[in-house]
């Protein structure tokens, strides 16, 4: 069942998603199965991520993301694919991410949920 969300919230992102790269989740499993490198990053809080999350993902949570990712990603060349729930979130993160310098960030328009109802694999806990 889908969150309602907020008109103001909505209003964020939607300007938000007019500044940030998005993938669509067939894309970026496409990615993970042809090995490319880049960081896999779920944004969600962390009983989110304890449930599940794509393999090979790492978790860095919407409220740190901005104070912890100089130290997992130090490189702001990097390629970072960022995931939430439904894509809103990993928006909103990678705009901040873009503010500080990283260039090379791209968020998952779908987020897990989409991921999920494609049958796509997740890591339980």
């Amino acid at each position: 069942m889908a969150m309602q969300h907020s008109p103001r919230f909505l209003a964020i992102v939607e300007e938000v998603k007019q500044r940030v790269r998005e993938l669509n989740v067939e894309q970026v499993k496409a990615k993970l199965d042809q090995k490319e490198p880049f960081v896999l990053v779920d944004v969600r809080e962390e009983s989110e991520w304890a449930k599940d999350h794509l393999p090979g993902a790492v978790h860095l949570g919407k409220g740190i993301i901005e104070r912890d990712v100089e130290q997992r990603v130090p490189d702001t060349a990097t390629e970072i694919v960022l995931y939430c729930g439904g894509g809103f979130r990993s928006a909103l993160a990678a705009d901040n991410l873009q503010k500080m310098g990283y260039t090379n960030v791209i968020s998952m328009d779908g987020g897990i949920r989409d991921w999920r109802e494609r049958g796509f694999p997740v890591k339980k806990g």
